[in-house]
């Protein structure tokens, strides 16, 4: 299962966090984290109706930037590891729009962190299109009305922009 791998590379570089450190955890988390995430539909999501309105240049870009900003969230967010645990359910719940997969992260202190995970496809080739934080928050709603509001007042650029300014802070890159 898809969610089983990233979640086991996910924890291998959370075992070998310091070592690796935040370059090192961003180029073994990129390869599983693009195979894992339809990064491109997530892009053109969160972008909302906008999306066909923006040049095809533009595009590529926003797509790119919106991967590299993906990745270094992840990369930042899991920087050590203290025992924690991933949990999966074992069947996924079909919706309309594809199949939600329920997970948790079970915290060090026994707290679990519900996440989970819209994924359309079809034969063995599903990617995750959504997450849903604590179950029910959808990331991508979040990130469509902060997407908006930059696009509103800045534009495609300025929201290319904004996109690698946020992956730099993950990274620790002052810009």
């Amino acid at each position: 299962m898809r969610i089983r791998t990233f979640y086991d590379a996910l924890l291998a570089t959370m075992k070998q966090a310091d070592q690796l450190g935040i370059w090192g955890r961003y180029d073994k988390l990129a390869p599983v984290i693009r195979a894992t995430f339809d990064l491109p539909a997530m892009t053109r999501i969160a972008v909302g109706p906008k999306w066909n309105l923006i040049p095809p240049e533009l595009q590529s870009m926003l797509m790119e930037s919106f991967a590299h900003m993906t990745i270094a969230t992840y990369a930042n967010r899991f920087d050590g590891y203290s025992g924690e645990r991933f949990e999966v359910e074992p069947v996924s719940e079909a919706r309309s729009t594809g199949r939600v997969v329920r997970t948790r992260l079970i915290q060090s202190n026994g707290e679990p962190v519900t996440l989970n995970y819209l994924m359309r496809g079809s034969g063995d080739n599903w990617k995750i299109v959504d997450v849903y934080l604590t179950g029910t928050i959808s990331e991508l709603a979040t990130r469509r009305a902060e997407f908006t509001e930059i696009l509103n007042s800045s534009g495609p650029t300025g929201l290319i922009a904004s996109l690698r300014q946020q992956a730099d802070k993950q990274l620790g890159k002052s810009g």
